[in-house]
């Protein structure tokens, strides 16, 4: 119990040990053992994360964006330099391999180096004479307190690519509610951020079970939630803040699908399935689990798949030749597998089974390998519910139609790619796919960051999307000013009901 490090949370920029008496575990997944334990926060440490970030707010908010910027400068600067530092640390708690979780570190630095430029987002617009002697100017400005509730999947790139940077560059502040299964990783690039001078209460850090989170719901003194995860609970968290009068970005559940055509590169496209899928052991919201592939090709795509499936290193996560690393926590493997189990049981033809994955000295590690099922049908529920696992669905059509027709059936639509060599299909796709996010010949079609991440049906909740222009209107609202100038003979004339702001008799 001695090696287990008991973790802090972080208020007004200090890091303080809870009063709590519950501590959650954070695993090793690639050995299944504790490594860290994290703290239930009590109800009055979570306020007083809300009240620091509250209290830090008009200092915040009035201070010139070039200074606010200038931050994020020395905090991009500081995540360079600890780049390996952060990536080990992230691969030993969530259980990516070296190069998914150098992804995810990097990728948050993006973010990062796209809030730099905050300030061209944040301009406002203006028009001269918009009735006679009058001008009207509008700004964008901070709200106040925004939330951020995390998901495990990703400890780098959502919580501080995502929700913190483009929150505080715009003048928020923000409390994040970081993964409990995952916490270190925010936690050491918050002590980065705390380095690179942030002021006291501007971002603080908690962790603590959806009782104490279902408070910041309703906290008077936020203003806004942007969360990653489940639809569910992204659902009643869109319910709860929006009925309290806050802003809300829900980022939830996908069933991606793919539809390869009978004219595309089929080596180049089932080298882009398999990074697709099994990136990240399947559990990324853009993953590709499904694939609709026109029956002309069916055969060889299934074969070369499950030949090049087989070929990956499945293997502890932070090992430089581990390929596929472990499932998330032992909870997250043990829904894989049953799963599994239950598309077997509906009919699905499983061709690669990967519940008895082992990998020799990580033998209590949460390993799932390379599952492929093969003749998915509608109803399937491995075709189409969320796993969140290293799991392909492979949907046989006839054409480009009954493969649309089939992606756009499903009640998520989070991305979507198409394979082909066909500039009409491709073309055709993208106008109809319900997809939010659209690849031609990409497998993850993840934008670049000065582009919003952007969900669709039941992928998403909210008006505004993660990220890009729409991030920064999110955490952002518009002033509009209307000004007019007269002189002292001015005054003798009549002022209309309408003060000038009507230009029609």
């Amino acid at each position: 119990m001695s090696d287990i490090k008991r973790l802090k949370i972080c208020i007004d920029n200090q890091w303080i040990e809870s009063k709590t008496a519950k501590y959650m575990p954070v695993m090793n997944p690639s050995l299944g053992v504790q490594i860290a334990e994290a703290p239930c926060c009590t109800q009055a440490e979570v306020d007083a994360a809300v009240q620091a970030a509250a209290a830090a707010f008009p200092a915040w908010s009035n201070t010139p964006i070039p200074q606010r910027i200038q931050l994020m400068f020395r905090f991009k600067a500081l995540l360079d330099q600890h780049l390996d530092e952060l990536t080990v640390l992230l691969a030993t708690e969530m259980g990516k391999v070296l190069s998914e979780a150098k992804g995810d570190v990097l990728k948050a630095i993006e973010v990062v180096e796209c809030a730099c430029a905050t300030h061209y987002l944040m301009q406002g617009d203006t028009c001269l004479n918009v009735s006679a002697g009058y001008d009207t100017v509008s700004y964008r400005e901070p709200l106040g307190v925004f939330v951020g509730i995390a998901p495990y999947n990703f400890p780098a790139m959502i919580p501080m690519g995502w929700m913190l940077p483009f929150a505080i560059t715009t003048g928020n502040t923000f409390v994040l509610k970081a993964a409990s299964m995952v916490p270190q990783t925010a936690m050491r690039m918050l002590e980065l951020l705390i380095e690179a001078g942030l002021p006291k209460g501007v971002a603080n850090l908690v962790t603590c079970s959806r009782v104490e989170a279902d408070s910041l719901l309703s906290n008077p003194q936020v203003k806004g939630v942007t969360f990653v995860g489940s639809t569910s609970v992204g659902r009643h968290i869109y319910q709860t803040a929006a009925a309290a009068g806050k802003r809300v970005q829900a980022l939830c559940e996908a069933k991606n699908h793919a539809l390869v055509l009978e004219d595309c590169v089929l080596e180049r496209t089932v080298a882009g399935i398999v990074n697709s899928t099994y990136g990240c052991a399947g559990q990324r919201c853009m993953a590709l689990p499904v694939v609709c592939a026109v029956d002309a090709i069916a055969d060889r795509l299934v074969e070369m798949l499950k030949t090049k499936a087989r070929e990956l290193k499945i293997g502890a996560a932070y090992l430089p030749e581990s390929q596929l690393g472990p499932l998330g926590s032992a909870a997250q493997k043990a829904s894989v597998v049953a799963a599994i189990g239950q598309g077997v049981e509906q009919g699905a033809q499983l061709i690669l089974d990967g519940r008895d994955a082992k990998v020799p000295g990580f033998e209590n590690g949460y390993f799932v390998g390379p599952t492929i099922f093969d003749h998915v049908l509608p109803g399937h529920a491995v075709g189409d519910e969320e796993i969140f696992g290293p799991v392909t669905a492979i949907k046989r059509v006839k054409d480009f139609e009954e493969g649309l027709a089939i992606m756009n059936a499903n009640p998520f639509a989070n991305g979507s790619c198409i394979y082909t060599r066909s500039g009409r299909h491709a073309r055709e796709f993208v106008r109809r796919t319900h997809g939010g996010m659209v690849g031609i010949n990409v497998g993850i079609p993840v934008p670049f960051s000065i582009f919003p991440f952007t969900g669709h049906k039941n992928s998403f909740f909210g008006d505004l999307h993660a990220m890009g222009k729409d991030g920064v209107a999110f955490f952002t609202e518009t002033k509009a000013v209307t000004s007019v100038w007269f002189t002292d003979e001015d005054s003798q004339k009549a002022v209309s009901t309408w003060d000038g702001t009507l230009t029609r008799d």
